[in-house]
Formats: C-alpha cells, sequence, structure tokens
C-alpha cells in the first residue's frame, strides 16, 4: 500500500515508504484489544493511519518553514520529511473532510485508493460494492476534489483570492 502511494512522491525516496509502513505498524501495534471484522476495516484504518500520518509530517514541514518551534523527530519521521508538494496535500486533506461530510463512501474510496494505494477490485472487495459503483464514486469524487482543489492549489499561501 505504502509503495504505491509513494511512486507519486519524487523518485529516490525509497525510505520514504519502508518509514510510512514502520510509522503505520507502530501504531497498529499500539491498539489494543482490535478484532478485525473485516478486511475492509483493516484497510480503511491503515488508509486513514496513511492519510494522518502524511498529513502531520506536511504540517511538521509547514512549521518549519514558517519559524516554527522545532520539534524532535524520531528517524522515520525524519525518512517523511521530503520536498513534496505539501500545500497540495494539506488542501486534499481538507477538502476530503469536508467531502466525507457530503458523501462518506465516495470520500472513502478516495481515502483507500489515494493514501491506502488500493486498486479498483481492492476497493470493491473492501467496501463491498460493484466494480461500477466503484468506478462511478471515483469518477464523481475526482470531480468534486478537482472543482475544490483548482482554487486552493493555484495561490499560493497566504495571499487572497
Amino acid at each position: 500500500m505504502a509503495l504505491r502511494y509513494m511512486k507519486n512522491e519524487a523518485q529516490g525516496n525509497s525510505l520514504q515508504a519502508t518509514a510510512l509502513v514502520h510509522e503505520v505498524y507502530l501504531r497498529l501495534v499500539g491498539v489494543n484489544n482490535v478484532e478485525w471484522q473485516a478486511r475492509a476495516q483493516f484497510f480503511a484504518i491503515v488508509a486513514q493511519m496513511m492519510r494522518r500520518i502524511l498529513v502531520d509530517a506536511a504540517r511538521l514541514r509547514g512549521s518549519r518553514r514558517q519559524g516554527g518551534i522545532p520539534i524532535k523527530v524520531n528517524l522515520d519521521q525524519s525518512a517523511l520529511l521530503s520536498p513534496a508538494p505539501d500545500r497540495a496535500l494539506l488542501a486534499l486533506d481538507e477538502a476530503l473532510t469536508a467531502f466525507s461530510k457530503l458523501a462518506p463512501r465516495q470520500a472513502k474510496v478516495v481515502e483507500l485508493r489515494y493514501f491506502g494505494g488500493l486498486t479498483d477490485e481492492e476497493i470493491v472487495s473492501a467496501l463491498n460494492i460493484s466494480p461500477r459503483t466503484a468506478r462511478r464514486d471515483w469518477q464523481f469524487a475526482k470531480a468534486w476534489l478537482l472543482r475544490e482543489l483548482s482554487p486552493a492549489i493555484a495561490k499560493p499561501s497566504g495571499t487572497e483570492a
């Protein structure tokens, strides 16, 4: 899952996927007494954890660039601190949060596909939906997110439209 997500990141950052997997593993190990009800629950939780880790890393980089207080970072987290498009990731997270209130299943498709790296077939299985529904959900979500994100990504942070 991590490798599929990280393929879109800068080349030569193979440690990033490893660090992301390590961080997710550490968080999963910290969750006590969880009885996975289904494969879908596991994938949904892992995708959500990956999203949170990546968004937190982007926020950390942003606070450092703006002269924020230095934060102690462990070795695995430091591998995540690459020059990725932080503004785009943070805008996506914000838009996806808003979208999940309007269309929760479609937002879950985006989360599983983008952050979890699942294929169409895996999403169909994880959410117990038809392939056609998965495709329609993805198309709808892409259109909605593109409309929402186009202005957010186009303008530099700290400027007004």
